[in-house]
């Protein structure tokens, strides 16, 4: 175990879900005893990322214990075999509450880890007190009839293009990102540990982000053409609060939820707060200092909501 800049105990752990070892951070506040009840946030992470998307949130929660899986077939969880999938990842983070004896929580989640949220909270209602979704969690804009590669293509474009690809060293991959229009601006040696984590070996030599592409397209079919997410949508229950932004994977406008799609949702979905937020896109929003501000402040405000209940 080790602490964090912001006094965070920071740990690593593993827990046997169905096909393998689901493996996740867990950062308890250091100035809370170990034995204390403390307020916790489960974040979950994005379709390509990894649970050190968080760290940028995590230093801004003091008090709060923050726990962030790496998803089946993400981080160093991706060697768990068999479906992925909204309900699948959903009854992973059940099994990772159990483990750590948590009854219920806060859940925080960016962009996938948003859709992933809402079905936790309608297959295990008892284990979520309020939702917090960063850019996601409500269906996208995506024509019917696309092929599941059209699909992919269509939502994440070169991110996941780049799934495919091979790197010579960490430092060729960091180079590739560097180039990236998201981080323009925002890079951190936060980011840089974030986007080392990812890589792994190929077998021959080189490496390749942990993220599968099959892996992700099966995830980015389910979500948007499987029948998990809206159904849980249909049963939401919870509090939820929907926290988007104007730009997107690439930096550009109008982002995932462009305005009058965003409109239509909030019609439809009418136990849904919304909040706009400009100035970020898909990425910093969560990841640089000044997202995290907005995404921890939000959290705050949600765990306080949740304790007076």
């Amino acid at each position: 175990m080790s602490v964090t800049e912001a006094g965070h105990r920071y740990r690593e752990i593993d827990v046997p879900v169905e096909g393998g070892m689901l493996h996740a951070g867990v950062w308890e506040p250091s100035d809370v005893d170990a034995d204390a009840d403390a307020p916790t946030a489960l974040v979950v992470h994005g379709v390509t990322a990894s649970h050190l998307a968080w760290p940028f949130v995590v230093e801004r929660l003091p008090g709060v214990r923050v726990v962030a899986p790496d998803l089946r077939g993400r981080g160093r969880s991706n060697g768990i075999v068999g479906p992925a999938g909204m309900a699948a990842h959903a009854d992973d983070l059940a099994v990772l509450l159990d483990a750590l004896a948590i009854q219920q929580t806060l859940v925080v989640g960016h962009s996938m880890g948003a859709f992933v949220s809402v079905v936790l909270a309608h297959r295990h209602p008892e284990r979520v007190s309020r939702l917090l979704l960063v850019d996601g969690g409500l269906p996208l804009d995506v024509p019917a009839g696309l092929s599941t590669d059209e699909l992919v293509a269509g939502i994440l474009g070169p991110t996941a293009a780049r799934l495919s690809m091979r790197f010579a060293s960490t430092g060729e991959y960091l180079d590739f990102w560097r180039r990236h229009p998201a981080f323009d601006g925002a890079w951190t040696p936060e980011l840089e540990r974030y986007l080392a984590y990812d890589l792994v070996g190929d077998g021959a030599g080189a490496f390749r982000p942990a993220t599968s592409y099959t892996t992700t397209a099966d995830d980015t079919l389910d979500m948007n053409a499987g029948t998990a997410l809206p159904e849980a949508l249909a049963g939401l229950q919870h509090p939820a609060r929907l926290v988007t932004v104007p730009r997107g994977l690439q930096n550009e406008p109008p982002g995932l939820y462009a305005p009058a799609h965003l409109e239509r949702l909030l019609a439809a979905y009418p136990g849904v707060e919304h909040e706009r937020v400009d100035g970020f896109n898909h990425y910093t929003i969560v990841m640089s200092p000044t997202g995290a501000d907005v995404v921890a402040a939000a959290a705050r405000e949600e765990l306080a909501a949740a304790s007076l209940r």
